[in-house]
């Protein structure tokens, strides 16, 4: 490459690589390039990265904020449009404040490893707002034995709703993985009866229930768990409840998740 091109090459690179993903384009195009300028044009392009590899976290996290805010504005008609299924769907548990002035729902997966995580934040938010309507949406999407293990907790909520917390956080915020069997271990030992809990498994399993939350996440472009609707907004990820209790501070100050 020529000492011009490559002094040029290296201002065009050094004021737009914020702005790119991984790929660079330069004039010429690639098609005009011999193949001896591409083999050149790679080298420094690699050279260039090696000795600031910085840029390549830099370019990361452009990506990922870019597909945060796509996400985020595929959801916000979605959460208008879709408001009473996401917030009053009579087949999801509320804790807290049942009357409450902020609504925050999770959809969760009890063989999610940041759900897990993300157990002590929803009891953090709880201990520290007493105004908070925290709504818990089922939806197991990581195989076979998930389903399993949210078929029995859909039994507990039918058969005996005040258990449902406490089994709730057992199974979730256990180390094993949820399965058939070791969600009616957790359910047995709060004392609920076993043939009560697969008689409601047979009689009304949650196949229905389950299916309404896989549509309404498709509609919301959730692609994991955990996944938060607080107000107007989606809070992809387990961010922490502070970030959780700044959307709830936000929705108090102006009626919106983001002020």
């Amino acid at each position: 490459m020529a000492p011009t091109l490559r002094t040029a090459f290296s201002a065009l690179l050094g004021a737009t690589v914020l702005a790119t993903t991984a790929l660079f384009s330069v004039v010429p195009a690639a098609a005009e390039m011999t193949e001896a300028q591409k083999a050149e044009m790679g080298a420094f392009v690699r050279e260039y990265l090696i000795a600031n590899p910085d840029v390549l976290v830099e370019v990361q996290q452009a990506y990922e904020k870019k597909q945060y805010e796509s996400r985020i504005s595929q959801a916000g008609p979605a959460i208008i449009d879709n408001r009473d299924a996401i917030f009053f769907d009579k087949n999801d548990i509320v804790l807290g404040n049942p009357n409450g002035d902020v609504t925050v729902v999770e959809f969760f997966d009890y063989n999610c490893g940041y759900c897990k995580h993300a157990l002590e934040d929803m009891d953090t938010i709880l201990k520290d707002d007493k105004n908070v309507r925290f709504v818990l949406k089922e939806f197991p999407i990581l195989g076979p034995e998930s389903v399993a293990a949210h078929q029995v907790a859909n039994a507990v909520r039918l058969t005996a709703p005040d258990k449902y917390p406490d089994f709730h956080r057992k199974l979730l915020g256990g180390e094993t993985r949820a399965t058939e069997e070791t969600a009616m271990a957790v359910a047995t030992g709060l004392g609920l009866d076993e043939a009560k809990l697969r008689q409601s498994m047979e009689d009304q399993p949650n196949d229905t229930s389950v299916k309404a939350t896989y549509r309404l996440a498709n509609a919301l472009g959730i692609t994991g768990t955990p996944y938060y609707v607080v107000g107007n907004e989606p809070l992809v990820g387990a961010q922490g409840a502070d970030a959780i209790e700044e959307k709830i501070a936000n929705i108090r100050k102006c009626g919106k998740a983001s002020c």
